[in-house]
């Protein structure tokens, strides 16, 4: 018994994407299955499905910076590719949330914190990702949370 579903699912996508010849995605698949691997070696257990979406969504935050890093460089198409790749783990990982879901946390984390000042940061910022859980980018919540204690 693996104790996920979600592994199960990654599996049997991965077989069906070697039988219809998708060469990227079924190499994607094994890069992600092998992320999973990795970090159930680091834990000593299967992973949830709960903590593969984790992986997925470190894997896809990879990829981002990949993307951005290549947009600036010039590199449409190794932008690109990682694109494809990205899109591919999305799949599994958490939905992100829109600015508005993000500001209503922030200013929750602000009252609950009772934060003021940029001392206060640290505080807002664990409170902000802990009740995210992967479904924000930390750099936007920084810079969110940046300009509302210092305006």
């Amino acid at each position: 018994m693996t104790g996920s579903t979600q592994k199960d699912e990654i599996h049997r996508q991965m077989t069906d994407a070697m039988k219809a010849g998708d060469k990227t995605r079924v190499a994607v698949l094994r890069m992600f299955v092998s992320a999973i691997r990795y970090r159930e070696d680091e834990l000593g257990h299967d992973l949830t499905d709960e903590e593969i979406t984790e992986v997925a969504s470190k894997e896809v935050k990879k990829r981002t910076e990949s993307i951005e890093a290549f947009d600036r460089a010039g590199r449409t198409e190794l932008a690109a590719q990682e694109r494809a790749e990205r899109d591919i783990v999305a799949a599994w990982a958490p939905v992100q949330l829109d600015d508005a879901a993000v500001d209503a946390l922030i200013d929750r984390a602000i009252a609950e914190t009772g934060a003021s000042t940029m001392k206060d940061m640290g505080k807002v910022m664990t409170t902000v990702m802990a009740e995210a859980k992967g479904q924000v980018d930390g750099k936007a919540v920084q810079a969110k949370v940046l300009a509302r204690l210092n305006g």
